[in-house]
């Protein structure tokens, strides 16, 4: 069972995402491009959240021995390719969502062509960042090609989520896991391996980080969508209710509220049992495991 109550970033795991911010916005800053596209991307990627993708690859770094710092550009493009599928899945042809983290959503703030724009060019950047950035070529090149992997796997579960092509002949669970471990997960397993390569990584720390990633990865969708039936909007900062009103699969809906916490419980175990081998440097991403487990918003 979850080891914690509360539902407050843990300070200890969440001292980077300061550091991060500044990087993200030097980042944006520094681009040569349209002063209204650059304000797009800042509006998109500045505008509060939790930076759990870049904190993860902190962390997965300095689990593994090596300078968080150095995680600092596959921080940066996890976040651009998460906040370009946020802008692209809040546009009147995917989710049709007017609000994100308390505030209109872009192409509320702007427009559907901006908001398009600003996700291609946060998309485009984030690979950027990892070449340019990169202390070395081959890392770059590893680092290049699990992002590709992590973002085609979230493309295809936002496929999978709206549009359907699921393989024939899955149960409703094992269509639900596999909608979700590619368009949440996906994302979240590429920040932990990143990290952990950044930080020079074994084979096997970068196996263990994988296995913590894919448990939080499903546990953080499964209490999404318990958010979603049980929280206000003003409260989760975007809409709630929405999953059911649209008729779309949901762990609650398959599962009920109590084994959906079960489940929520089963994969926090499943997280701490993965890097439990890497000792004490590893407490942070623990930390971080027991908080997505009983998150609220």
């Amino acid at each position: 069972m979850p080891t914690t109550s509360s539902t407050t970033y843990p300070p200890a795991t969440s001292a980077p995402a300061p550091t991060i911010d500044a990087y993200l916005a030097a980042t944006v800053d520094g681009l040569d491009i349209p002063s209204n596209l650059k304000e797009a991307l800042r509006y998109s990627l500045l505008g509060g959240g939790k930076r759990l993708r870049p904190v993860l690859a902190w962390h997965c770094c300095a689990a593994v021995g090596g300078n968080p710092a150095d995680s600092l550009p596959a921080g940066a493009a996890v976040e651009l390719v998460h906040a370009f599928s946020l802008v692209h899945d809040d546009l009147p042809a995917m989710d049709d969502d007017d609000f994100r983290r308390g505030r209109p959503t872009l192409h509320k703030a702007t427009s559907e062509a901006m908001a398009v724009l600003a996700g291609d060019g946060m998309l485009t950047l984030a690979f950027g960042v990892l070449v340019q950035k990169s202390t070395h070529p081959s890392l770059a090149a590893r680092l290049v090609a699990e992002l590709a992997l992590g973002t085609q796997a979230m493309i295809a579960g936002q496929v999978y989520d709206t549009l359907g092509g699921l393989p024939a002949g899955l149960s409703d669970q094992e269509r639900l896991d596999l909608i979700h471990r590619n368009k949440t997960g996906a994302l979240l397993r590429a920040a932990c391996r990143m990290g952990a390569l950044c930080g020079h990584a074994s084979e096997r720390a970068v196996h263990l980080l994988s296995h913590y990633a894919q448990a939080v990865g499903l546990m953080f969708q499964i209490v999404d969508d318990v958010i979603d039936v049980t929280q206000e909007a003003h409260h989760a900062g975007k809409q709630t209710g929405k999953d059911a009103a649209k008729g779309k699969l949901t762990y609650p809906g398959l599962l009920g509220l109590d084994a959906s916490r079960l489940a929520i419980a089963r994969l926090e175990g499943e997280a701490l049992d993965a890097i439990a081998p890497l000792g004490p440097t590893a407490a942070p991403l623990a930390e971080l495991a027991r908080y997505m487990a009983v998150r609220t918003h």
